[in-house]
């Protein structure tokens, strides 16, 4: 995905109406909007800083600010330290059914990139010994990585295996999903149990997925199993809800 900073014409903004009724930070967001939707701003492109565009257009750096949080709370902007403002594809929609992350995200035509950032072989405490029907004290293990989409990390994902599946540390998890990986396998995950919330971010957290601290997030707990009835896989995740959501389909009785 391209970082390149786009430095859109002045004459996008020429009909900026100063002295009407509209404020001036919503039609600026709508012209950035535009630009967005039509690609003269593409996925992965960067903004020019809001004191240059503002000292271009003649406004304000509040003004500025505001038009730009308007399309980063519609999940058309991300702010990302040390890179400026980019533009994203959009909200990541996911439904409510046994897929996994990196599959949705490869679906959906966004390029999924992962960070491992732990693989740990333990003993399964009393909690994780009860998600996985296990004993306490059985091993299992852990890995916790940072998931990307075209980019832009949108969920921080910790997962623990029963002892069938511990030396999956020996794969290569940066470029497969879980899920690939236990399918290569022949596990045919057939049912899961799973619980959506929500939270504000740690500092760890936040650091981790570019936002602030005390951020909302999105968590996610899922315990998988197989077609006869093992548990294979516990997971907590955690997602920036600005760039995901869980779409729920609901039927009448």
């Amino acid at each position: 995905m391209s970082q390149e900073e786009v430095i859109l014409p002045l004459g996008d903004f020429a009909d900026l109406d100063r002295g009407g009724p509209i404020p001036l930070y919503f039609q600026l967001a709508q012209k950035l909007e535009a630009a967005i939707k039509d690609g003269r701003l593409a996925p992965g492109s960067r903004l020019e800083n809001e004191i240059a565009l503002g000292k271009r257009l003649s406004l304000s750096r509040p003004t500025v600010r505001r038009a730009i949080q308007e399309l980063v709370d519609k999940g058309l902007l991300v702010r990302r330290r040390g890179v400026g403002t980019q533009v994203l594809h959009g909200q990541i929609h996911r439904k409510v059914e046994l897929s996994s992350l990196y599959e949705d995200l490869s679906n959906g035509g966004q390029a999924p990139s992962t960070k491992v950032l732990e693989i740990k072989r333990s003993n399964a405490d009393q909690k994780i010994a009860g998600y996985l029907n296990v004993k306490v004290g059985a091993p299992v293990l852990m890995i916790k990585r940072l998931r990307f989409a075209d980019g832009v990390p949108v969920a921080i994902l910790e997962n623990w295996l029963p002892e069938d599946f511990i030396d999956l540390a020996d794969e290569n998890l940066a470029s497969h999903g879980l899920y690939q990986l236990l399918k290569a396998r022949g596990v045919a995950i057939k049912v899961a149990q799973q619980n959506i919330g929500a939270r504000k971010s740690n500092s760890v957290e936040s650091e981790m997925l570019n936002v602030e601290k005390g951020s909302a997030l999105l968590t996610m707990e899922r315990t998988a199993f197989d077609t006869t009835g093992k548990a294979v896989e516990w997971g907590h995740h955690c997602y920036r809800p600005d760039l995901y959501s869980f779409q729920v389909t609901l039927v009448e009785k």
